[in-house]
């Protein structure tokens, strides 16, 4: 596999993304202290040729918490105490992320209230009405 699919248009070689190895924490006994099993993978998105200006624009958008000032994104692994499997975990991790920014925002039809809960409505606002003026006090005068 030396493509990363994210859907029938877009295809992000291997070679657009980069992988740093680093010491992970966790289980793992005196392996955690010799084998670089961590991984990060870093996609510079803004200098991508796989991606087309709509959709930079498109993840810059959805992915505004995850992108750092220079436009890449990354994707840490450490669940595992492979480095392989890490690394396919971390790929996995990319693709998902990167498919569900690039998925177009359903519309939403605003919902219009019904005859019925609008003069349900009125008439519970004029019952709540009613029992405030029988709490108030009657002190006789006109203007009470």
């Amino acid at each position: 596999m030396n493509v990363v699919f994210i859907n029938s248009r877009i295809q992000i070689p291997l070679s657009e993304l980069h992988f740093r190895f680093t010491r992970s924490g966790g289980p793992g006994g005196q392996n955690v202290n010799r084998v670089s099993t961590r991984v990060e993978l870093v996609f510079d998105m803004q200098h991508s040729p796989s991606l087309d200006i709509e959709s930079k624009e498109m993840l810059r958008l959805a992915m505004r918490s995850k992108l750092d000032s220079k436009g890449t994104i990354r994707v840490v692994s450490q669940e595992s105490r492979s480095q392989w499997k890490n690394k396919q975990t971390a790929i996995e991790k990319f693709a998902y992320i990167v498919r569900r920014a690039l998925r177009p925002a359903k519309h939403r039809t605003p919902s219009v209230a019904t005859r019925s809960s609008k003069e349900k409505r009125l008439a519970e606002k004029k019952q709540r009405g009613e029992s405030k003026k029988l709490r108030r006090f009657d002190t006789g005068s006109e203007f009470g």
